[in-house]
Order: structure tokens, then sequence, then C-alpha cells
């Protein structure tokens, strides 16, 4: 049997309807690649825990999403005009948390990179461009959907860190680029990946836990062309069965 891997969900409105959803992106890549059978995990603060979660899962997927992590959850200010989810909020910062005291493969992407920082105790820039870093960063929504997640800037990749070694020791490689937050003040027990050339945090992994990665871009949109979003994929499917196989002995 494949391995399941839990996907935390948004909540967001479709028209009058209060719904739960991740975009397909992430499970063609979870299916095509790491080979598992994603189940979606929904945004509520009804759930009270999520220990019942974690005894049914062999890895958690943290996606990107449309919102920001509530300010408070960092000590930062709050904005009236920043889109949050505070569902998300309450049922990832758990999860992310649960699956490092398990051992649990996680992979986090963009929002879902900015989880792992504040679950473990960092701080996020609200804004990067008022921080001083790079429009590259930034999303233009008045592009096309598949122009936005084109390569749009160059990441360094530390020396012998879990990413380089899947990029077959390259030391640098190109990504995409859609986020307003990003790193601030780095939680204590993460270790730096990659950077961006404006020196802006692009990866980090959870130091000593067997794979708990997160990454700033969206390599989930890029599986069918380049090598490293497959590689990570495919490592992360890879460690989700090992995790599954452990636990079932």
């Amino acid at each position: 049997m494949k391995p399941i891997v839990g996907v935390v969900c948004d909540r967001f409105f479709v028209g009058e309807h209060d719904s739960h959803g991740a975009k397909h992106s992430y499970v063609r890549a979870l299916t095509a690649c790491s080979r598992v059978n994603p189940v979606l995990i929904p945004a509520s603060r009804d759930i009270e825990s999520v220990a019942d979660y974690l005894e049914v899962v062999s890895g958690l997927l943290f996606p990107g999403g449309a919102s920001n992590v509530e300010a408070r959850r960092y000590g930062g200010e709050t904005d009236d005009a920043m889109l949050v989810d505070v569902d998300r909020d309450h049922v990832a910062l758990e999860l992310m948390r649960g699956a490092a005291d398990r051992g649990m493969p996680v992979l986090g992407i963009c929002r879902g990179f900015q989880e792992m920082n504040v679950a473990f105790g960092g701080t996020l820039h609200s804004d990067i461009h008022v921080s001083g870093h790079s429009e590259d960063h930034l999303e233009d929504m008045s592009e096309a959907l598949l122009v936005r997640y084109r390569y749009r800037h160059d990441i360094e990749l530390v020396d012998d860190s879990t990413l380089s070694m899947l990029a077959g020791g390259a030391r640098s490689v190109r990504v995409n680029s859609l986020h307003r937050q990003g790193v601030a003040a780095l939680a204590p027990g993460l270790v730096v990946e990659a950077r961006a050339p404006d020196g802006l945090i692009e990866a980090v992994r959870l130091d000593g836990h067997p794979f708990a990665l997160g990454v700033q871009w969206h390599p989930e949109a890029m599986t069918a062309s380049d090598a490293l979003s497959r590689a990570l994929f495919e490592a992360f499917g890879e460690r989700c069965r090992h995790y599954a196989m452990s636990r079932a002995e």
C-alpha cells in the first residue's frame, strides 16, 4: 500500500460557501512523483487536536496559499489589509510541531515554509519588499498564470545540504518566486539550506530530523520540467514510505 500523506487545506469562500481546499498541482506532484496517496486535512478551529491525524498519515505537505500567517503568531504587528487564515494557522502549526516530535516527514512550500519557521519560534517579514528585498520575489497578478510560475531568480545552495545533494551537487539553481512574506529571524533548530542573492532565506531544514524541509518557491508547479523539483518530491515520497514501514514494524 502507498503511504497516506496529509495535505493541509486553506479555508476560503467559493461564492457564499465556506470551503476547504488545496490546489491540484500539489496532489498531482504527490501522486506522480512522490507516489503516495494524498488526503486533505481541513483547516478549522473546531478541530481541538490534530493527534488523530498524526496517527493516520505517514507524512505532511504544507502547501502555499493566498493567505499569510497571522502576525500575532510570531509577535508581529497586525495589518488589517493582510489576508490571513487563522483556521489554517490553528491546524498547521500544531501539525508541524507534532510531526517534528514523531520524526514524520514534512515538506513545506511557500506559506508552508513560513509556517515551519513560525512553528519553531521564528519571525517573518510581513512584506519583504518594504523590508528591502528584491522585487524578484513578488508575484505580479496582472501576468498570466504560467508566466507567474516561470523562473525568477537564482538561489545559492549550501554545500552538502539536502537540496545540494538532490541537485547533484549544484551550487546554484533557478527558482520561481510568488511570495510577499519571508523569514526575518530564523527559528532555533532550523538550518539554512539556500539563500537568494539579496540574502533572503529560501530553504531550511529542521536539524536532526530525518526529513523536514521547507522551500520558499513552488516546486509542485515544475516537476515536469525541473530536475530538482522532481527530485524533491521523489525524496519526500521515499521518506514517507520509510516512515510508514518503520511504524508498521
